[in-house]
């Protein structure tokens, strides 16, 4: 009798894992975003790309792409980082098919405290941000890393190893390349690299199945710049042809 019993309480567990895996939801892309919080942005550029992040996930032109998915809906999870050890999910993996979903995600961004103010590991983000879409518990049709900051990466892993794991494993990793013309002196070769960043970004840091890279001249138009990033990302097409004529200087 016992060992039916055991059978019993096993079959039913099993029976309610596979029926959890049936339910795992399916989603049209897992997307990280993972936001540079290093010492080389101050309080005042911070609270302007928080702000970009929360306004872009609520926009009417994100939500019109999430829900023209085959699946209508999108996993989002966003992460703040700085150096090799500081990496912080401030919106863990949240699904997202209607403005419901995506002002729930822009209110914890709007009300979370900033998470760090060290140095800038674009490498060790991006291996975090790779194990987090290996955590998901969707399906998703692509998966992709965004990565947006305003310098080199000067710790932790070399950047272009973690991207190329990232792309071994069949992630896109996209960039936003923030130009900090008001970084503190200190920071000049950090931030602006020889031959600018675009051009650092696009060598070391983008790369996968239809990465591409856009760049925002100044924190006060992040937001623009991620709203149209995100509709790209979500909708799988390239910025250039999904907003012709309207990203100017990105």
């Amino acid at each position: 009798m016992k060992a039916l019993c055991r059978a019993v309480v096993v079959g039913c567990a099993a029976a309610f894992l596979l029926a959890g895996a049936a339910r795992a939801e399916t989603v049209d892309v897992a997307l990280v975003l993972a936001a540079d919080v290093s010492r080389s942005i101050d309080d005042e550029e911070f609270a302007l790309q928080r702000d970009g992040y929360a306004a872009a996930l609520t926009d009417p032109r994100v939500l019109q792409a999430i829900q023209s998915g085959v699946n209508g809906a999108v996993a989002i999870c966003y992460v703040e980082w700085a150096s090799p050890d500081q990496q912080e999910v401030v919106v863990d993996w949240t699904i997202v098919r209607d403005g419901e979903g995506a002002a729930a995600a822009a209110d914890k961004l709007r009300t979370a405290p900033r998470s760090f103010l060290g140095r800038t590991a674009i490498g060790a983000a991006i291996e975090f941000a790779l194990g987090k879409l290996a955590a998901s518990g969707v399906t998703a049709t692509r998966r992709v890393i965004d990565v947006s900051g305003d310098g080199t990466n000067n710790a932790g892993t070399p950047v272009t190893a973690a991207r190329d794991r990232a792309v071994a494993a069949g992630v896109t990793v996209n960039g936003l390349a923030i130009i900090n013309e008001h970084a503190n002196y200190g920071y000049v070769a950090h931030t602006q690299p020889p031959g600018g960043l675009p051009a650092y970004y696009r060598a070391n840091v983008i790369g996968g199945p239809g990465a591409f890279l856009l760049t925002v001249e100044s924190f006060d138009s992040f937001g623009e710049a991620v709203r149209d990033k995100i509709v790209s990302e979500i909708s799988g097409v390239p910025p250039d042809a999904a907003f012709a004529g309207d990203l100017r200087s990105r």
